[in-house]
């Protein structure tokens, strides 16, 4: 019996694995599968918090939340990373207030409208945007610290070709972010 617990023992102790922590800018094919890259010098928090701006008649909130550990599946492949990100959800209003545009109910990267920082370099972090209907307006966004009030949005869609197979019915294909570079917003 005492054998038995010591084999058992010494099988538990050299099957687990330790979580390896990366600076967060790690490239992911670059770490095992399960590592973690973490916001060691805590450079994402600065732009949590609720930002405003307007733009061509439109007022936009920005909500910028620091998500810790977040899973992430590598396509095609068992292997998975966790990294530590920014989710932005955001109101879009026209000049009456009437609401335009909202992504607070979007839940993960995958889903349509989502924003989700994928790395950050000299105070300016870049983000995926996926896009909203049919993947319309899909592409990056590059927030940048101007100062402790004051983020400087920038955003350009990329090109999507619409067919009657990868989007049919009578949607809203309209792009309500703002289309711009330089646009500065100021934290609530």
């Amino acid at each position: 019996m005492r054998n038995t617990l010591m084999i058992l023992g010494i099988f538990t102790v050299f099957s687990c694995k330790a979580q390896q922590t990366y600076p967060l800018n790690t490239f992911p094919d670059d770490v095992p599968s399960g590592s973690y890259m973490k916001d060691l010098a805590n450079e994402l928090t600065s732009f949590t918090g609720t930002w405003v701006a307007s733009f061509n008649g439109k007022n936009i909130t920005l909500t910028i939340t620091k998500q810790e550990h977040k899973t992430f599946k590598i396509p095609k492949s068992a292997d998975y990373y966790y990294q530590d990100v920014l989710n932005v959800h955001y109101i879009i209003k026209n000049s009456n207030g009437v609401i335009l545009q909202d992504n607070s109910n979007v839940q993960n990267e995958y889903d349509k409208n989502a924003i989700i920082s994928m790395y950050v370099h000299n105070n300016i972090v870049s983000f995926y945007y996926t896009g909203t209907n049919c993947g319309i307006g899909w592409g990056s966004i590059n927030l940048q610290k101007i100062n402790n009030t004051q983020i400087s949005w920038s955003y350009e869609p990329n090109v999507t070709v619409l067919t009657t197979k990868n989007c049919s019915g009578n949607t809203d294909l309209m792009i309500y972010l703002p289309e711009t570079k330089d646009l500065i917003f100021t934290k609530q």
